[in-house]
């Protein structure tokens, strides 16, 4: 197992960086990174980012906005914001999706600094109720890359501002997230400390858990190829704004395995086109897959769910039932 101790806190670099390690590094069966971004917000894969953001204050006040591989929500990062990731292989047999189990290392090591943490919901962290992180997974054949974002001693107000369509935004049909009530870490420690002797402590509690585990640096190459992905993907407009669709119908539907909208376009009572955005997770985030297989269906829910039924749709849609996905598609 290796831990990286990433310096840089452009949220592009910093994306590419984690797919890098996803991706290329298989050769180490676990990987931890721990980095901080400068102000962002960090969109999920499947989400219409202009839904997700007030576009005009993320502007003036020079916000980043980064579009990520994995589902959920989207989520604001600034200085005083800490993120972990941990890549490692999945056995033969293990949960999909086991957020629990990837949180633990931060709940002890909050629990260590006198803060109560628990686990709550689907992929959450909280303390007295208020969630102070986040979680989200991507997977890419027998690997699993889980990471969070710990609310440390970030600036709420502008969290909400950003996060905050503003008026002047065309309706988008209410596709935005569910906004939890957050809170900061800081407040509820007995002793202050910085956001980065936090991380230290969280480090800490990883090397008591995995004392195997060594720190690795970037060869010349490997940087060269993340500032690569960097410039044609996670810093490309195309990557972050160009997924958001044009459609005649646009539906949304809220489930306990998170949200899910669909973007439709029909002719002749069929399917010409569809496009699937939300919250939710899957093992296979290429969605392209269901989005073909329902082209030139009839638009109800008798036929839709027939070819749904041929499909499956655990792999995309993790947690959702064969109704729920039907429903989230037609009456």
């Amino acid at each position: 197992m290796i831990y990286i101790v990433n310096k840089s806190t452009n949220p592009a670099y910093n994306i590419a960086l984690e797919e890098f390690c996803f991706k290329e590094l298989k050769q180490f069966d676990k990987i931890f990174i721990l980095w901080i971004n400068e102000p962002a917000i960090i969109v999920g894969k499947h989400q219409n980012t202009l839904a997700e953001i007030n576009a005009r204050f993320v502007e003036e006040n020079g916000i980043h906005v980064v579009r990520r591989i994995t589902g959920g929500g989207a989520v604001y990062h600034d200085l005083n914001n800490l993120n972990y990731t941990i890549i490692s292989n999945e056995e033969e047999g293990e949960n999909d999706f086991d957020f629990r189990t990837f949180s633990q290392p931060v709940i002890e090591t909050l629990g260590g600094l006198g803060a109560k943490a628990e686990f709550s919901g689907r992929n959450d962290i909280t303390i007295d109720g208020k969630k102070i992180c986040g979680n989200a997974q991507a997977y890419a054949g027998n690997r699993v890359m889980h990471h969070g974002c710990l609310l440390f001693d970030t600036d709420l107000t502008v969290l909400a501002k950003a996060l905050e369509v503003s008026n002047e935004t065309v309706d988008f049909k209410g596709v935005k997230s569910v906004r939890s009530r957050v809170d900061n870490i800081l407040p509820n420690l007995p002793e202050k400390i910085t956001v980065h002797e936090f991380a230290d402590k969280i480090l800490e509690q990883m090397k008591r858990k995995f004392p195997e585990m060594k720190e690795y640096h970037f060869s010349e190459t490997e940087k060269s190829e993340i500032e690569k992905t960097l410039q044609e993907k996670f810093g490309n407009w195309d990557w972050t704004y160009g997924h958001n669709p044009v459609a005649e119908v646009v539906r949304e539907k809220r489930y306990p395995a998170g949200r899910i909208q669909t973007f439709l376009n029909i002719g002749n009572g069929k399917i010409k086109g569809i496009r699937f955005y939300g919250t939710f997770f899957g093992k296979n985030s290429d969605l392209s897959v269901p989005e073909e297989v329902l082209k030139g269906v009839k638009y109800t829910s008798v036929e839709v769910r027939n070819v749904l039924s041929q499909l499956d749709t655990s792999q995309y849609f993790a947690g959702f039932s064969l109704d729920e996905l039907t429903e989230a598609i037609v009456d």
